[in-house]
């Protein structure tokens, strides 16, 4: 089925944006390296391939969202939910999946791989997040009319 072969790619997403996070990997090392794993043919590649290069392609983009929508300084959030807020906000703003799916799965995901009350964090910020970005605009800090 679709979805879970999303679901698995959005783990496996997760797996690699930590990884990446404590290795300084690119994303062309990272996906050489994943494409070796079991799961990787159980997930939608594609999927995981484009949520990733727009992770690391974006990554200072979707860290300004998680700081304007989070009390705690973006370096001293946890690396998973780091990981996890990455994914969800990439899936939103470039899949075109609904936003409550997104949240639904950063939260099972949080729950999965995150400390202990990491997904109420997780919630939370993407909560604050979608209030202050309507749908269909990406980054309330720089969507400028020309």
């Amino acid at each position: 089925m679709r979805w879970e072969r999303r679901r698995r790619a959005r783990r496996l997403l997760v797996q690699a944006l930590y990884q990446q996070q404590l290795t300084g990997s690119d994303a062309d090392e990272i996906l050489a390296q994943f494409r070796l794993c079991e799961d990787y043919g159980h997930a939608d590649t594609e999927f995981f391939t484009d949520l990733l290069r727009a992770a690391t392609t974006r990554r200072d983009e979707l860290d300004r969202q998680i700081s304007a929508a989070s009390d705690i300084p973006i370096e001293r959030i946890d690396p998973v939910e780091r990981a996890v807020l990455w994914t969800a906000l990439a899936e939103m703003q470039g899949r075109g999946t609904r936003r409550a799916v997104a949240i639904n799965e950063a939260i099972e995901l949080a729950r999965e791989f995150g400390a202990d009350q990491g997904y109420r964090f997780v919630n939370a910020v993407l909560d604050r997040w979608s209030r202050a970005t309507p749908e269909g605009q990406t980054d309330p800090e720089t969507d400028h009319a020309d």
